[in-house]
């Protein structure tokens, strides 16, 4: 398993997550779903939405506790151009999930922008790109500190 981007964020993530942070359009959001399984990069990176992507191999995870996580404007207020070290990074913050059930483990994390979170469908999202999060859950909270999750130079 590796990191990745998908073909249609490459060279567009740093506008996914400015137009959440400008909130532009007002419903905009970046949105974390934790995978129980994942595929390679040479399988997924030509999809096109996250329906396509959750209909392959990789497995949203769902029990245990594990939900999707919505980040607008408010959460991605620390995305700016970096112009000291000549990039523009694309950053999550801290995020937590409360006390995953034991067995519901994680392989892998995808980072997703729904321009519209009101319309309530998968085909909408598009996925930017899949992450290594591999968690043996135990009952305890799970903090994600990613940080920087690309960075566009």
């Amino acid at each position: 398993m590796a990191n990745y981007m998908l073909n249609i964020s490459k060279g567009r993530f740093v506008e996914f997550f400015n137009r959440v942070d400008n909130n532009d359009p007002t419903n905009s959001a970046i949105i974390l779903v934790p995978l129980s399984a994942t595929d390679t990069e040479a399988n997924r990176q030509d999809d096109s939405d996250l329906a396509t992507f959750l209909a392959a191999a990789p497995n949203e995870q769902t029990g245990g506790g594990w939900v999707r996580k919505t980040l607008t404007d408010t959460e991605t207020s620390a995305i700016a151009v970096d112009n000291t070290n000549n990039r523009f990074p694309a950053t999550i913050p801290a995020v937590t999930w409360t006390a995953p059930a034991a067995s519901s483990n994680t392989v892998a994390l995808a980072v997703c922008y729904d321009s519209d979170t009101t319309s309530g469908t998968d085909s909408n999202i598009l996925v930017i790109s899949v992450h290594d999060f591999a968690v043996t859950a135990d009952g305890n909270d799970v903090v994600l500190n990613t940080g920087d999750i690309a960075r566009a130079s």
